[in-house]
Order: C-alpha cells, then structure tokens, then sequence
C-alpha cells in the first residue's frame, strides 16, 4: 500500500485512503502469474489430442467445448492481466476464427520467459524491445515460407477446413463436412478483380439435435424455423414463385380513435364485407402476380388465410427479417414493402418449398435456388450439447475457408511452420549483440512451446520429441512437425495438413502485442471505494 508519501513537511495523500498499489517486480510477477494461469488453462486442449472442458455456469447450464474462445468465454475471469489473455482469444476469434487456443498459449509462453529473464535482471523494457524485433523478423520469415495458392482451389480448400476439425468433436466426420463447408463457401463468395470477399452472414446456421453429425446437409437455399399458416395449404410446392413481403395482410386499424355508429344490422354485414374484400383484393394481387408461395415478415390474417389457401398459395408469417434478406439473396426476389406494388419481376424462384418434420418440429425448407447468393448449413448431433459444439467447429471451418479465399496463402500445421521460425529465429539471433539477444532466442523457445504442447497432449515425451524435431529442422525438413494422431514427427504437408498464413500471423501479433503489454506494467492501483472513515493506511 503506497497512497502515502512521506516528506520532510509531513505525509502527502495522493490517492484515496482505501487505495491499494502494487508496484515493481511485485506488479509484474503478479500479472505474469494470472496471464499464465488463463494459457494454463486452456493449454490442455491443443491439437487433435487436445481434452475438452467442461464449463458449467451459475443456473447450471453445461457447456463442453476445447475452442479456446468459448472456454475463456464462458469463465469469468477477474484479474485485469487475464483479462488481456481473454481479449486475445476474441481478437483472434473475430478476426480469423481459429488459432484462438494457440495464442493464448503462446502468449504464456511469451511471459513465462520473460519472467526468467526479469529475474535475471534483464530490464523489462530490453525484453519489450527484442520481443517487438523477432516478432517482426517472425513475420518476414512467414511470408517466406508460405505457399500461394488459388482462392477457390477446392482441394486446397478441402485440406484447410479438415485441418481446422481435426482437433475438434467432428474430427470423424471431417471429410464429408469439409465438403459441405467448401461447397457453402464457394457458392457465397464474391469476386471482384481478381480478389474474392465472403460474407459469412450469408450462410445461415440452423441447429437441430437428433440424428448424428454425419446427418448435416448443406441447403442450397434458406431453411426457416417456421411451419405454413393454414393445414389447408400446399405442404410441398414445386418451381416455387416466391413473393417476400414487409407488410401484414391484415386490416390495418386508424391512428387515431374513431367510433362507428351503426344503427341498422345491414350495416354490420356492409363492414364486415367491406372487412372481406380489403382481405380479398390483397389476396388477388398476390395472385394476380403469379406467386405461388408467400412469405410474409407481418401477421397474416385469418380471412387473407382462407383464401390463400383456395388458391393454393403456401403462406409464412412473421419470418425474421434477417432471414427474409438471406432469402431475397438466396431466390433471387425482392422485398415488397406493399403488396399493391408486388409484380412478378419482383418474385424469388426456387425448385422446391417443402414443409418437413425435423425431429419434433415442422421447418419450411426453400431448395434449389439457381445461383443462390445465401445459404444454409443444418447441423444434427445426438445431442444439444454435441450440436452446440459442432456448431462452434463449424464456425472455425467456415473462418478459416474464408482467410483462405480472401488471402491466398496456405503453411504447414501441426507445430511444422513454429518449429522453422523458432530454428531460422535462432539463428537470427547469433548475429546480434547485448541482452536483447537472449530475449529474441527466448522468442524463439516460446515459439516451440506450440509443437511442445500438441505432443505433450498426445502422450508423446517432451524432450525427446523436441530434441528430435530440432535435428530434422537443422537438416533442412522444414514442414516436420508433430503428427498427433501417430504419436510420432512427420512431413505435414505431405499429412494435407495446412493452415492459413493469416491465422498465423494473426497470433504471433496479438501474442506478442499483449505479452509486451503485460510487461510495460509496474505499477498497479487499484481504486476500491472503501468505507467511509476507514483507517488511514501506516506510511511506508
């Protein structure tokens, strides 16, 4: 506790009496402590042996999952210092959507030799300093070694995404989700120039326990939540015409308040008819043009209902909005925010709108778009919990795909591209001179802890797999790496397994950017508003 300064005058309160501080070495143990115990944490679920957590909150919800996000997520971490760690794991999931394990261990790593050299008394602004260096020599050495390939190469494609699975739930059913991730990707993805881009918001995602996971299919088309209006409406429609409409097919009550006064009972029958044709005649322009499905983001009344149906015309209402545009890209149609101003140049198209049970429930399934700008990816599992993790999987998949896509360059996984850049960092670092250079070659050990982790999670032996991993990278073998599911070191590329260069990149920056941060702290006050005439703290 340091409020209190003492002075030839007498003690000066600087901050509050109930005012804690922390400061020196004391402050940078301390955060160096906490961020490691949050890289701790979830460093157990690394690689395709990583263990799963099992995160259970406050109401007793359940979560199982080893995405690094969704653990740090979902705990509520206090310390300030953990929670950089956390910002880095939804930096990295935001951004890239895979890696988010990884840079958390590898920014613990960071720390934990760093702490080695404070005690060593090595100025934690030498460490900052060289830290930044190797960091920018890392990324150099990365767009070196990384392989271009073209954006919408399927096989390359393929091999990302079951890369990306590989350490997850679906890892079993890789191939065949891999499929339907490339082929969902590649129907959304916009090219200009010679450039793609990917909005991931036109994939919908809809989650359904009950099957197994091997029961995912890709829609070519949107799938609503929503069953059709009337039982007697057409459950399956084929060469669809689609009319998308913003509007409620009621009739619409006056803003302000108004009496009717009817003194006849011919009267009564003259509103309700009146009520009738108002229903009617927004019934006939739907009709009139050539629409054979409606989907609606308003109500429908009952009236508008019936004679929908006697017209064979399939009705949805209140669909969200966010799925009404999803399906004006994925049809092709227009949203009418009138039905007066409906034509047909305004229909969406599609080779079929089924109404089908999916398990207890009843969906509207809109299939076989023509060239369907929107899509949707239904998920199945045995259960609520395995869907929401195939879900999260699924989400690291699509991520990854998209990096791809968008910047075309692919390296090595399973610990391959650190353990190169960990070697070349090495070797780097013998050229350069003072306390620096230990920092940069600590970099370079902190980089190894990735292949470290992933082989120490397989069962295999840390040192011996280490000791072995350097000699074939000093031999020149730079894609070995830690083939996991063998328990042995091999060629990863030869393995297809590949990951993207801006996944990579994207964790050495956020990695560094935050263990630097740690680093520069010594000094922390903590401002609690203490109780009113609490003691005044005993000078230092």
């Amino acid at each position: 506790m340091a409020s209190i300064q003492q002075t030839p005058s007498g003690p000066v309160l600087v901050l509050k009496e109930s005012a804690l501080q922390q400061k020196g070495k004391d402050a940078q143990k301390n955060n160096i402590a906490a961020a490691k115990l949050v890289s701790d944490l979830v460093k157990t679920s690394l690689g395709p042996r990583g263990l799963d957590k099992m995160l259970v909150d406050s109401i007793g919800d359940v979560t199982i999952t080893n995405d690094g996000a969704t653990i740090l997520k979902e705990i509520d971490v206090q310390h300030p210092a953990a929670k950089m760690m956390v910002e880095i794991s939804k930096t990295i999931d935001n951004e890239v959507g895979d890696g988010t394990t990884t840079s958390v261990v590898f920014a613990g790593a960071l720390l934990d030799k760093a702490e080695k050299l404070l005690s060593k008394d090595v100025h934690s602004s030498v460490i900052v300093d060289a830290y930044q260096e190797a960091a920018e020599k890392t990324l150099s050495l990365l767009s070196e070694i990384a392989k271009d390939v073209e954006p919408d190469a399927k096989e390359a494609l393929l091999k990302i995404a079951k890369t990306s699975m590989e350490s997850k739930l679906i890892s079993e059913d890789s191939i065949e989700l891999s499929k339907l991730v490339v082929d969902a990707i590649l129907k959304i993805a916009e090219k200009k120039d010679s450039t793609y881009s990917v909005d991931l918001d036109n994939i919908k995602v809809e989650k359904k326990a009950g099957g197994s996971i091997s029961d995912t299919l890709l829609v070519k088309g949107i799938v609503l939540d929503k069953e059709i209006v009337h039982s007697g409406m057409p459950s399956k429609i084929d060469n669809a015409k689609i009319a998308l409409v913003n509007a409620a097919l009621e009739v619409e009550k006056t803003e302000m308040s108004a009496e009717i006064r009817i003194t006849d009972p011919t009267q009564m029958n003259m509103f309700l008819d009146e009520e009738n044709r108002m229903l009617k005649n927004m019934v006939d322009k739907i009709h009139d043009a050539g629409a054979n499905v409606l989907i609606c983001q308003k109500g429908i009344d009952d009236i508008a209902q019936h004679y929908l149906s006697k017209y064979g015309i399939m009705a949805i209402r209140r669909v969200k909005e966010s799925d009404m545009i999803k399906l004006s890209k994925a049809s092709g149609g227009r949203i009418t925010t009138s039905v007066d101003e409906l034509t047909e140049n305004d229909l969406g198209y599609a080779d079929l709108v089924q109404q089908r049970k999916v398990e207890a429930d009843k969906w509207v399934f809109v299939e076989g778009c023509k060239h369907p700008q929107s899509v949707t990816l239904l998920l199945r599992g045995g259960s609520q919990r395995i869907v929401d993790e195939v879900d999260r999987s699924m989400h690291d998949a699509l991520m990854v795909v998209k990096d791809v896509i968008e910047k075309p360059a692919i390296v090595a996984g399973g610990g391959a591209t650190e353990a190169y850049l960990a070697s070349s960092l090495r070797k780097w670092a013998d050229n350069k001179e003072g306390r620096g250079q230990l920092a940069i070659i600590n970099y370079a050990e902190a980089l190894e802890s990735i292949p470290l982790t992933i082989s120490e999670n397989a069962g295999m032996d840390p040192i011996d797999t280490l000791v072995a991993l350097r000699a074939k990278q000093n031999q020149g073998r730079k894609w070995a790496g830690i083939n996991a599911k063998d328990n042995k070191i091999a060629e990863m590329y030869s393995l297809d397994i590949v990951e993207p260069v801006s996944v990579k990149e994207q964790i050495i920056k956020s990695a560094t950017e935050a263990a630097c941060m740690i680093l520069r702290i010594d000094d922390v006050i903590s401002i609690s508003g203490g109780p009113q005439g609490s003691k005044s703290p005993t000078p230092q």
